[in-house]
């Protein structure tokens, strides 16, 4: 097999095992929580350990690979991901779980900024293009795949071969990289920039904190005030750090460039508006649509299908005639799009109904996979790709948490607002209650607390929908305004298409 294809794959296959496991896990919280006798908000945090780990050390890492080495890092990565896999596997409790999910989040950091690193310092000019396509559409079969498997998985495997498959993936692409990757590093970053680690990721993690928290503790929880607080003042603190740096974790003058700045505005909106869904929807299909989490999956692998296809349409047939401007503008309108559509659809609580305007949205989520990290790097030097990759994923994943978080707010709101309607003699203190049964999926601990009559089944899976209205509207309006901030600041000569041309010996592997 050709050595460049498998540099490809030692790049890909591990973005494909972070995607292809958060997605797992989206579809079996359920059944972990029975298994584990264990409450929903103990559950939320197989999810939100992860990320909590994971955003708050994605560019530290970008920085480490720099500094030690892309592939030693990744290979580091790949083997802390591996053995945390085998820890939540085999967790007893929800405590040993979430553990081994916030060391799983450590190993995922380490081995995507140095696989993006990996990436970027080997391909360039046109082949480059080509490979962001590619990774971009590995990491669309991982979400393509993910519901599926998860619901396959839990049905007929159980929940915790979730996390088993990762075991021989891991140790294959461990040797795998040992073998094709070649060792590179910036020659000039002689030390890492210590206060800058700390003070990011300490500025990070607090602030993903607040968010993880703040539906559940409310926002005005004083707790939760002073994470924000303390967040807010290590990245005062952090700006002042890296300007006197000579050699810094984040080249702030970076953030001059308008391209940079316009992908990144993407960058955020993509996984806001976008990725945040392939969460809240197969919850939606197994709440308020009553299926299973294997149904679950499989009616989420049509919307999945463009995030594969579309990256390689964009390669061939839109990357030569388009800027990334216009592509990056293009992919969050239809996000904008189909979500506002599928806004409208989802109180007829029909499948049918949200499928093609959710499929519109997916094509723009397509679309921006491969060129969001390709249009945010094209401006930065081949030296500094761990900086650039600890950038572009900690966008992307911080832009996860803030949807999450904000999004659940918006969700909690509507549910809420639409209970005060339905219940208006109920005490506020029920009404809050039922918002917390309803929002969870548990409609029968909800009846309970107004009515045991089956009748009143019907009135709290509409309150549902209507705070999945409200989120998905949001989400709508987020990426409308986003798309036009991306063409406003994207510079059209920057990300001028490709000529088109004789194809590389890379652009043909991959196509």
């Amino acid at each position: 097999m050709n050595k460049r294809l498998l540099l490809l794959l030692c790049v890909s296959v591990p973005s494909f095992m972070i995607n292809l496991d958060a997605n797992i896990v989206a579809v079996s919280l359920q059944p972990i929580a029975r298994s584990l006798h264990a409450d929903f908000v103990s559950i939320e945090w197989v999810i939100s350990a992860y990320t909590l780990a994971f955003a708050s050390l994605l560019m530290p890492a970008g920085a480490l690979a720099d500094r030690f080495g892309r592939k030693r890092i990744l290979v580091l990565g790949l083997a802390i991901f591996t053995v945390a896999s085998l820890l939540c596997g085999a967790a007893t409790t929800a405590v040993t779980l979430n553990v081994g999910r916030a060391i799983q989040g450590i190993g995922a950091a380490l081995l995507l900024s140095a696989a993006l690193a990996v990436l970027s310092h080997n391909f360039h000019g046109k082949e480059r293009a080509k490979a962001f396509a590619f990774w971009g559409s590995v990491i669309g079969i991982a979400i393509m795949l993910g519901p599926v498997a998860g619901g396959l998985i839990t049905e007929y495997l159980g929940w915790r071969w979730a996390f088993y498959v990762n075991l021989p993936i891991g140790a294959v692409m461990i040797a795998l990289t040992l073998f094709v990757v070649t060792e590179s590093k910036d020659p000039a970053a002689s030390r890492i920039d210590l206060w800058g680690v700390l003070l990011f990721s300490g500025f990070l993690g607090l602030l993903t904190w607040s968010l993880i928290l703040g539906n559940r503790e409310g926002w005005s929880n004083p707790w939760i005030l002073a994470r924000g607080g303390v967040a807010v003042l290590l990245l005062l603190a952090f700006l002042v750090v890296e300007r006197r740096e000579a050699r810094p974790m984040v080249d702030l003058s970076y953030f001059t460039k308008r391209t940079f700045l316009g992908a990144n505005v993407a960058g955020v909106a993509y996984p806001v508006t976008f990725l945040t869904m392939l969460t809240y929807l197969p919850f939606f299909f197994q709440s308020a649509l009553r299926q299973t989490p294997l149904v679950a999956g499989m009616m989420m692998l049509p919307l999945a299908v463009p995030l594969f296809l579309m990256p390689r349409i964009v390669s061939s047939y839109l990357d030569h005639r388009l800027s990334g401007r216009a592509l990056l503008t293009l992919g969050l309108v239809l996000i904008a799009v189909g979500v506002g559509l599928t806004s409208v659809a989802v109180g007829q609580l029909s499948y049918r109904a949200v499928l093609i305007p959710m499929i519109i949205a997916s094509l723009g989520g397509g679309i921006l996979n491969g060129q969001v990290p390709k249009v945010s790097m094209a401006v930065i030097p081949v030296e500094r790709a761990g900086m650039a990759s600890g950038m572009a994923g900690t966008v992307r994943f911080s832009g996860l948490v803030l949807g999450f978080a904000a999004l659940g707010t918006v969700l909690f709101t509507g549910v809420a607002g639409d209970v005060a309607l339905h219940f208006p003699w109920a005490s506020s203190q029920d009404q809050a209650q039922i918002t917390r049964f309803i929002a969870n999926g548990n409609f029968e601990s909800a009846a309970n607390v107004v009515s045991s009559a089956r009748t009143e089944t019907a009135s709290l899976v509409a309150s549902l929908a209507q705070g999945y209205r409200a989120l998905l509207s949001v989400a709508a309006f987020v990426a409308l305004i986003a798309a036009a901030l991306t063409w406003w600041l994207t510079d059209a000569e920057e990300t001028a298409p490709h000529a088109a041309g004789k194809q590389s010996a890379v652009g043909a592997l991959i196509d």
